[in-house]
């Protein structure tokens, strides 16, 4: 029999939050459930997250970094970004006493059944790898083709505005999000290529290559592209867009040892970018048509936060105002705007939003921007699910296209089970976080109107909850260093979750 060792006392387990131990030098999380412990790994297996700091609610576990969440019975996967289970560990509990073994326990895999059907993931970025993993997680024996027009293995796009542009990794560096041998064990065989035509009807993919290729299920899963500006000078050199690693490359290759910086568009992304190239050294002005960013996303109060957050570190913003034209002999020298002012620029970087990949899609109605209109379950059409950024979908009772890392993964796995005969309907709470001058934001929920907010702690101590608010329920979530809190919050709010009960979590945090 192997050794178990002793590591608490039951008595002193709680039952909203875990308890970290360690064995030797491994670390293991303890959760209480009912009359009877778990033992888990004790980080995160999407980013090293300690989970101990995360919080234990509605029968899940949800870490503090990412919102990845999982079932606190047997430590299997409910939410990404992570995409595997919980390490499990041997628990007893003894005369009160809790005892651990420190050899994991052989990961529960689910039943393969045979199939003679071809799926084909189209997009090897966030939704598709998820959709890929989740199909052998969910017992799918047949073939499993992810084709991506980017060679090397998927990696985690959100790292390049986040960490990569302000030099603390190199874009080969970007978090792979699986390696090449779980593609090789799991047998999802990997294509790089173009898809050029989807035949809805016919359920058949052309390749730039010429090859066609008949699916029996397919999720498209090609995200968006982002939008350059259509103005005069548009081609000079030194102007950037940001989707890739090599997108990022070129910007870091092109940065001067001096000088400014233009940021086109006051999105997530083009503000990250402004905070990222203040840190390599660079002045920084911003042209947005918006008076305050994030406006339409948080209100006034916490755009003038943000606003004021950037201007405190030294970004100069332009707006409302906006970019008619780029000057320079061959390169970028100077951005003219519309109140006929110009700003001195030796890179430029354009983030005005993403248009969907949907270009090669036939036989199949769009949306009029351009992205795949889908029913409660992703499904497009027989055989066919869209998710991630190129689908609009119901939300809340109304069609909607939400452009988040892991509500793509969200979609990713929903999509496979679906693909597998099941009928469910995305039921979760859209997630993200940011990166602002060393500050980490989370946004919970998609909140179209709020007639209230609630704020919790203080703007300018830079450690709060905002409670977004209509009638009385909480719509939306936006918060700074409270991990914690968010954690709690993200599994409530998949019910509608009321003001009172919201605040009652924030009092106990």
């Amino acid at each position: 029999m192997k050794a178990m060792h002793p590591v608490a006392r039951f008595a002193d387990l709680r039952e909203d939050r875990g308890t970290a131990v360690k064995i030797e030098d491994i670390d293991i999380l303890l959760l209480r459930v009912g009359d009877e412990a778990r033992a888990f790994q004790a980080k995160c297996p999407h980013a090293g997250a300690p989970l101990a700091e995360g919080a234990v609610c509605q029968g899940r576990l949800a870490c503090p970094w990412h919102k990845a969440s999982f079932a606190v019975d047997d430590g299997s996967l409910c939410e990404p970004p992570a995409l595997d289970a919980l390490q499990r560990y041997p628990v007893e509990v003894r005369d009160g006493e809790v005892l651990v073994g420190s050899e994991p326990l052989a990961p529960q895999t689910a039943v393969t059944r045979p199939d003679d059907r071809l799926f084909i993931i189209v997009g090897a970025g966030a939704a598709g790898t998820a959709a890929a993993a989740a199909l052998r997680e969910f017992g799918f024996g047949g073939r499993l083709l992810l084709i991506g027009r980017e060679p090397g293995e998927p990696y985690d796009r959100t790292a390049l505005s986040k960490f990569v542009l302000q030099g603390d990794k190199a874009p080969e560096e970007t978090p792979p999000l699986r390696d090449a041998d779980f593609f090789r064990q799991q047998r999802i065989e990997r294509l790089h290529a173009e898809v050029v035509r989807l035949d809805a009807q016919a359920r058949q993919l052309q390749l730039s290559n010429g090859q066609t290729l008949t699916y029996g299920g397919c999720v498209l899963a090609t995200g968006g592209n982002p939008r350059p500006l259509a103005v005069p000078g548009a081609d000079l050199e030194g102007i950037h867009l940001l989707r890739t690693r090599a997108d990022a490359a070129a910007i870091l290759a092109d940065l001067p040892a001096e000088g400014r910086a233009v940021i086109v568009g006051a999105s997530f992304i083009g503000l990250e970018a402004a905070s990222a190239l203040r840190k390599q050294g660079l002045a920084v002005d911003v042209v947005s048509t918006a008076s305050l960013p994030f406006v339409k996303q948080m209100g006034e109060t916490l755009g003038q936060h943000f606003k004021t957050l950037h201007e405190a570190n030294g970004v100069i913003f332009h707006a409302p105002n906006e970019v008619v034209a780029f000057e320079g002999d061959g390169r970028v020298r100077q951005v003219l705007l519309r109140d006929g002012s110009r700003l001195s620029a030796e890179l430029v970087l354009v983030g005005t939003g993403i248009a969907p990949e949907t270009g090669f899609i036939a036989n199949l109605p769009l949306a009029d921007d351009g992205s795949v209109p889908v029913d409660a379950q992703l499904k497009a059409a027989e055989g066919l699910y869209a998710v991630g950024d190129l689908a609009t979908f119901p939300f809340a009772g109304q069609p909607t296209r939400i452009e988040h890392w892991r509500l793509a993964q969200q979609h990713g796995r929903l999509a496979a089970r679906n693909l597998l005969g099941q009928a469910e309907s995305y039921a979760d709470v859209p997630f993200f976080w940011t990166l602002h001058h060393g500050k980490r934001y989370e946004y919970l929920g998609h909140p179209r109107h709020w007639d209230d907010m609630h704020l919790d702690g203080s703007l300018g101590d830079q450690s709060f909850v905002a409670l977004l608010l209509a009638e009385d329920l909480v719509v939306g979530v936006v918060a700074c260093q409270r991990e914690r809190a968010t954690a709690i919050l993200a599994q409530l709010m998949r019910q509608p979750l009321p003001r009172a009960r919201a605040l009652a979590v924030l009092a106990a945090d």
